[in-house]
């Protein structure tokens, strides 16, 4: 082996044996490669076996989408050394020369002989490389796979130090929420931050069955069966030798929900199982109180003649997603939505028929929009509705199916039917915007609806539909 070759492992040798986190990592690894070879790309990436999907460990440790071609590489890199052009090698015992000419390298990361990830080497331009490069290669990939390992360790450590605020986090999230749509994923959010190792879902119990409430998926039926087997005498259930954990949150000597925990690493520990019963006791009695509270308050935040969110309570969902999707930087879009020529079905008919109309097109509006999305009465006639997760493109194709909806539905005023239409107005939300900017956005896309007819729904202008 020439010296540069020598000298470039000993320069990642050195890189290995400080405290470094995995950006860092990765960038200074190309500085290195820099100095020993042309090269385009370097990238890291592990598989998540409880999602079954590969994560981009340098971009905040991202899915990479279904459709890449990574998948099918990791496939063929299980059994072998490299992938090189797409096609699979593993090293024979005795070798010979060795002659190729490459584009791309792919190489395995490896834990206790099981592919846990690979990394990914594609050359500037298409070089030859010889026998002493792959065995380089070799050693370079698995000086990766322990520094990974040791990282997911050093993290680990971390733990006890947050331990005791997540608690205290968690205990103090019902002083200022109690809707469990905003609770439950901000215990998710806490947990997740500190268990790194973990996979953390979180179900709640209905009609004594498990629902998922955060995150949106769980693959893995495993899980599943783990948390069907708890009982009300249950501490915890350890499944998958000792690799998934459910933890019940019990109320009132019920079994409200549980907490789920799948290690992508070893199996549970005793201080992870101690840790997750300790957080799963401070979830279960958060969570009751949110219930509660909710109860007490149900009819302080919901409008008396549709059940939809009240004008206050609105104001304070608004506030709360905003929050959240400035947080997750996800997709949010604001609907506004008004009766056409309600003044004249309260004149003809009277306001006993004005109302019934009014919980009609609420209940039109709540049956045609997902649980996730926030309808409320939010003055006379008009509607506001915030649709979280959603992009413009989606607010318009909901809108339009709401508006045909309710121009479709007869409703029985005085031994008759009538029909009413409505005109709506959206808006999405940009991250420099407030929630009083969203709607007042949406407000003006409404007007623009009333204006040019009603009965239809307008974007507004200044978003691109």
């Amino acid at each position: 082996m020439e010296n540069k070759e020598l000298y470039f492992l000993s320069k990642v040798s050195d890189l290995f044996a400080g405290e470094i986190n995995i950006s860092e990592l990765i960038d200074r690894l190309k500085e290195f490669l820099k100095e020993y070879i042309e090269f385009e790309k370097l990238a890291v990436y592990v598989f998540d076996s409880t999602t079954n999907t590969i994560r981009n460990c340098e971009d905040n440790w991202s899915i990479i989408e279904d459709n890449s071609p990574i998948y099918e590489t990791y496939e063929k890199i299980k059994e072998h050394d490299f992938v090189i052009n797409s096609k699979a090698y593993k090293l024979p015992p005795v070798i010979g020369e060795i002659n190729l000419s490459i584009s791309s390298i792919f190489m395995p990361l490896i834990k206790d002989g099981e592919t846990f990830g690979i990394i990914e080497l594609i050359f500037a331009k298409e070089m030859p490389v010889d026998r002493e490069f792959l065995f380089l290669m070799r050693v370079f990939s698995s000086q990766i796979s322990l520094k990974l390992q040791n990282i997911v360790l050093n993290e680990q450590s971390k733990i006890n130090v947050e331990f005791h605020d997540s608690m205290k986090n968690i205990a103090k999230i019902i002083e200022t929420q109690y809707e469990l749509n905003y609770i439950v994923p901000l215990i998710g959010e806490m947990l997740d931050r500190f268990i790194s190792d973990h996979l953390i879902y979180i179900f709640l119990r209905s009609d004594d069955e498990f629902k998922l409430v955060w995150p949106k998926a769980c693959n893995d039926e495993r899980i599943y069966e783990a948390i069907n087997q708890l009982t009300i005498d249950t501490e915890y259930i350890l499944t998958n030798n000792d690799k998934i954990g459910a933890f019940p949150l019990i109320s009132d000597n019920e079994i409200t929900g549980c907490i789920a925990a799948r290690s992508t690493l070893d199996k549970l520990s005793k201080r992870d199982i101690s840790y997750l019963e300790q957080l799963t006791r401070q979830s279960a009695i958060t969570i009751n109180r949110a219930n509660t509270y909710a109860k007490v308050l149900q009819y302080a935040t919901l409008d008396a003649l549709t059940g939809l969110n009240n004008r206050r309570q609105f104001e304070l969902r608004l506030k709360q997603e905003i929050a959240s999707t400035k947080r997750q930087k996800t997709p949010l879009c604001a609907m506004m939505i008004d009766i056409d020529y309600f003044k004249k079905v309260n004149d003809t008919y009277g306001h006993a028929s004005g109302d019934s109309v009014l919980r009609t097109v609420a209940s039109i509006i709540k049956e045609h929009l997902r649980e996730s999305d926030i309808p409320s009465r939010y003055g006379g006639e008009e509607f506001a509705v915030l649709l979280p997760f959603t992009k413009i493109e989606e607010a318009k194709i909901v809108g339009e199916r709401l508006r045909k909806a309710v121009e479709e539905t007869p409703i029985p005023i005085d031994k008759k039917n009538i029909n009413v239409t409505i005109s709506m107005g959206l808006a999405e939300f940009r991250q420099e915007e407030t929630g009083e900017e969203l709607f007042g956005y949406a407000d003006k896309a409404l007007y623009e609806a009333k204006e040019s007819g009603r009965n239809r729904v307008c974007v507004n202008s200044d978003v691109k539909a």
